[in-house]
């Protein structure tokens, strides 16, 4: 077995804890969710998600949060400024991401802001699914779980974001 980013084996013990359902897929390192849909058999583009660190300038302050939509969905920056009524949204840089998260490389960040001590906003439209899959701290390493149950782990704000 390869040798993954601590986060892949806390994400797990985090789900096997409180007795959520998952499974588990080690594959070739990923970038995009297109890549990613041709390597998770028996899951679509999607039930994959993107998480997308980006930082956002409420009146006063600036703040990374995380915004999660599907595989197959990009957000629309209009309703992120609207939501935070900042004037400026931007992706979060490479080193940005790499400081947040301790260590994880864009393409490896999982759905779970909450572990980064980041706000979570996510698209309604990712619940349509019951399952849905993520790189969980690695390109090579995927996680996926009941959409619910996310829910419960996460609880993100919902907000039409795409």
């Amino acid at each position: 077995m390869a040798t993954y980013h601590q986060l892949t084996q806390t994400i797990q013990n985090l789900l096997k804890d409180n007795h959520f359902w998952y499974e588990t897929f080690e594959h070739e390192p990923v970038r995009t969710s297109e890549e990613a849909a041709q390597l998770r058999h028996g899951y679509t583009i999607e039930q994959g998600t993107k998480s997308l660190i980006v930082r956002v300038k409420p009146p006063g302050k600036k703040m990374f949060v995380m915004i999660v939509v599907p595989g197959n969905a990009k957000f629309d920056e209009q309703k992120v400024r609207t939501l935070y009524n900042s004037k400026d949204v931007r992706f979060a840089t490479a080193e940005e991401v790499f400081q947040i998260t301790d260590g994880v490389l864009p393409g490896g960040v999982p759905p779970l802001g909450n572990l980064f001590n980041l706000e979570v906003v996510v698209d309604p439209s990712v619940f349509n699914n019951e399952k849905i899959i993520f790189n969980a701290g690695d390109k090579s390493f995927s996680i996926a779980m009941k959409s619910t149950d996310y829910k419960t782990l996460v609880k993100p704000q919902i907000v039409t974001v795409i």
